[in-house]
């Protein structure tokens, strides 16, 4: 069932009054997670998380999504490199009408056309910090290890 809102969170203040679509880009090239689109989730930590995951100062972050064993959303939010040094990001609660669930099932939502907030709550990071946490020396190894590769593919 489709929530009344999602929730989008970012590191930038809004400029003007509407979220326009952008082109998402996925480091591994999934496709649904590279449409054109204003990105949400129906979860306010998640949409909270990846506010805090978009900062300049955080180089390498991931949002491991997942249904635990009753049903209910789970989420493992990681940086892998730097770590997050703005006071303050954003948390937009965005009527949920132009909104798909892509892909079908999961707890991502897209819209295509530019969105409206209802509400926009500017938020301090220190206070939300127990979101996230720093990968472990072999996360931060491996994810080093696959974003270099695929780096090397696209040069040559």
């Amino acid at each position: 069932m489709k929530p009344k809102f999602v929730y989008h969170g970012s590191s930038k203040k809004l400029v003007g009054d509407k979220l326009v679509p952008k082109q998402a880009k996925d480091v591994d090239g999934v496709a649904d997670n590279s449409h054109l689109g204003v990105y949400a989730s129906e979860f306010k930590d998640e949409a909270m998380a990846m506010g805090i995951l978009n900062y300049k100062s955080v180089d390498g972050g991931e949002i491991r999504r997942f249904r635990k064993l009753d049903g209910a959303p789970g989420m493992d939010a990681i940086i892998y490199n730097g770590f997050p040094r703005q006071k303050y990001f954003y948390l937009y609660t965005l009527p949920s009408r132009t909104f798909a669930n892509v892909p079908k099932g999961s707890l991502q939502w897209v819209s295509k056309k530019t969105v409206i907030p209802v509400k926009i709550e500017r938020l301090s990071t220190k206070k939300y910090l127990y979101l996230i946490r720093r990968a472990s020396p072999k996360e931060r190894e491996e994810w080093n290890k696959n974003v270099n590769n695929k780096k090397n593919k696209l040069l040559f």
